[in-house]
């Protein structure tokens, strides 16, 4: 079944939720009252209010008015908070988050965003692109928000001249174009009178695309959802009788079925899911953001604040963490104070260790900070005071986002988006990770992940081949690395041989060495991958243990566990280099599958048996599970 079919229950119109924002009196409130009126989602009274208000005043009706429900906002003339309104159209249900446009308020347009499909960034056609315009775009592409729309607003006070469009479209094209914004669109529109927002206007016949209502309820949001990884924050854990167990909370991404096996993060124990209960009864499958029961087949430590994912696709579990940061309070972010961090069903003390720089939302510049102010936006490092179960918030907004919290005030004062990986001392186990010397500080590069991805066209991954000798290894490497280097991508292959020539020639074959060829394996994967690369491994790497170190090292996120699955009798007929004749004879010692042994990868990501099939076919496949990473380049 298609990820489209499943978030939709047939008959049901999907809904979008949109925020929109721009610069003081750029007519946002206006907007939203006439797209309601115009869709006929407004009520009688409503539209009387309205009409004897305008017989009072100027004749005409003031759509703000609707949206502007504050005493104080309707005495400055001004959005205070973000007002939200639900209306429905033929295709869709829709949310809208009116956020302020003054510069005091930017926190709160951050509010209304966070949960958005769409931004709708007004801009005065009188005025161009201001200041606030581009923080706002810088907002909304900051928060992952995948559709950004520019309507340029008040074209009836310009004419309805194409040449002023057409000025501020490319204007906003050149900003934008430095943010990464997968889809933005333009909209010439006239909110007061209409052009354009829910009908065609006809005196704007240059302008060849749809109003914002046919935008909007055609909009395809359904590849944004992330349902790939399965992240469950257990919420609590459901007891009512003797004979019933299950964890409650909502599914944050991806997709559970009954029989999938899932771990508990935290603990690293298994199980499968045997029921998903709610409500109105059991489910064959479900789905974010569906709220859920979960029942397991065996009685595992699983509490409130655990996660439960699957398998072989784990989140980040660490305790100091990259993020870019909204400072929402009034008090500066300062280095070395405490906070109380929020992330799913978690609250995590912790301290703020770096502040690494602070962003112009006008220029992009980054320049060097001591303190974040309130709306200021920067990259900072917090220690947490116990991991949490994390995920890039490039690839999950619901796990890899958090807000800070003031412990004395209770205020939160701070919302912040996971940045790409780091080096976290507890990501990986401490016995093999410690550096010798306690004086070392570890520099962070100033060059974003998503830069690297825009350059490379590609995102970085490391297809880690594990099997034993003679299974194909090395040449599923090389041809895979020839088929996307035709392609044009940038991967390299790290092979066992070569690698016993040069940075593991000190190594044998002993457990501790082995253990240790492939740390150092994972570290030279793990820095290819921060360069931006696609790195290819071919390693017996015969234990579990060194399998999942090696995971933790370069990231689970980035760690494609493919297993030649291939019996020794198979590869012995092979034999392409003698060894196995040689381990016969007793030549090579402590030789896999002859005189040592392999643990198998119980769910590795793709299990390929190379008795059945031909390079080509493996290659192809392991093509098909990166395929997001070569496509959302």
């Amino acid at each position: 079944m298609k990820a489209g079919t499943l978030l939709l229950r047939p008959g049901e119109p999907d809904l979008l939720r949109f925020a929109t924002a721009g610069s003081v009196d750029d007519g946002k409130s206006t907007l939203i009252g006439r797209l309601l009126h115009d869709a006929n989602a407004l009520y009688e009274d409503h539209i009387e209010a309205l009409k004897k208000k305008a017989s009072r005043g100027a004749g005409t009706m003031d759509f703000a008015l609707i949206t502007d429900g504050l005493k104080a906002e309707r005495e400055q003339g001004i959005t205070i908070d973000v007002a939200y309104r639900y209306f429905s159209a033929p295709k869709r249900r829709f949310i809208i988050a009116d956020t302020p446009g003054h510069e005091q308020y930017t926190r709160n347009m951050a509010t209304g965003a966070s949960t958005a499909d769409v931004a709708v960034v007004l801009v005065d056609a009188r005025l161009g692109v201001l200041t606030q315009s581009k923080r706002h775009g810088f907002i909304a592409s900051l928060l992952g928000v995948p559709h950004l729309v520019v309507a340029v607003n008040k074209m009836d006070m310009v004419d309805y001249e194409q040449e002023v469009f057409e000025r501020i479209r490319s204007e906003y094209l050149e900003f934008t174009a430095r943010l990464g914004l997968p889809d933005v669109t333009f909209i010439p529109v006239s909110a007061l009178l209409g052009d354009n927002v829910v009908s065609r206007s006809e005196n704007m016949p240059w302008y060849h695309g749809v109003p914002l209502l046919t935008y909007l309820e055609n909009v395809s949001i359904t590849g944004d959802r992330n349902l790939i990884d399965l992240r469950f924050p257990v919420q609590r854990v459901v007891r009512p009788n003797q004979d019933f167990r299950g964890y409650s909370g909502q599914i944050a991404s991806g997709v559970i079925r009954p029989g999938d096996e899932v771990v508990a993060v935290s603990s690293g124990r298994r199980s499968r899911v045997t029921r998903i209960v709610t409500y109105n009864g059991d489910l064959d499958y479900a789905f974010a953001p569906l709220s859920v029961t979960l029942c397991l087949a065996d009685d595992i430590d699983v509490s409130r604040g655990d996660m439960l994912a699957h398998a072989n696709n784990v989140p980040r579990v660490e305790r100091e963490i990259d993020a870019m940061l909204i400072w929402l309070g009034d008090r500066p972010l300062e280095v070395g104070r405490s906070y109380l961090v929020k992330h799913t069903t978690n609250v995590v003390k912790a301290s703020c260790a770096q502040i690494m720089y602070r962003v112009d939302p006008n220029t992009l510049h980054r320049g060097d900070a001591t303190q974040l102010g309130m709306n200021d936006i920067g990259r900072v490092r917090l220690t947490l005071f116990r991991p949490l179960h994390l995920d890039q918030y490039e690839r999950n907004r619901a796990t890899g986002s958090f807000v800070l919290i003031d412990p004395l005030t209770n205020l939160t004062v701070g919302a912040a988006m996971v940045s790409d990986r780091l080096r976290a001392p507890d990501a990986v186990p401490a016995a093999s990770e410690q550096p010798v010397s306690g004086d070392l500080t570890w520099h962070g590069s100033r060059v974003e992940a998503v830069e690297r991805a825009r350059l490379l066209h590609q995102r970085p991954v490391t297809v880690w081949l594990t099997g034993l000798s003679a299974s194909g290894k090395s040449t599923i490497a090389f041809e895979l690395e020839r088929q996307l280097v035709t392609t044009g991508h940038a991967c390299f292959v790290l092979d066992g041989d070569n690698i016993r020539h040069g940075l593991s020639r000190d190594l044998g074959f002993s457990p501790q060495e082995r253990t240790e060829n492939i740390r150092r394996i994972a570290e030279v994967a793990h820095l290819f991958n921060e360069a931006g690369l696609i790195v290819i491994t071919a390693f017996i790497s015969p234990y579990a243990q060194d399998r999942a170190l090696a995971r933790q090292v370069i990231g689970p996120e980035r760690f494609v566990e493919t297993y030649l699955a291939v019996d020794v009798g198979t590869c012995e007929q092979r034999d392409p280099k003698g060894l196995y004749a040689k381990a016969r004879k007793g030549k090579i010692a402590d030789f896999t599958g002859i005189s040592a042994p392999y643990e198998a990868p119980e769910s590795p990501a793709l299990a390929l048996d190379t008795s059945k099939r031909s390079v080509d076919e493996c290659v192809r496949e392991i093509l098909q599970v990166l395929g997001d990473h070569l496509d959302r380049a």
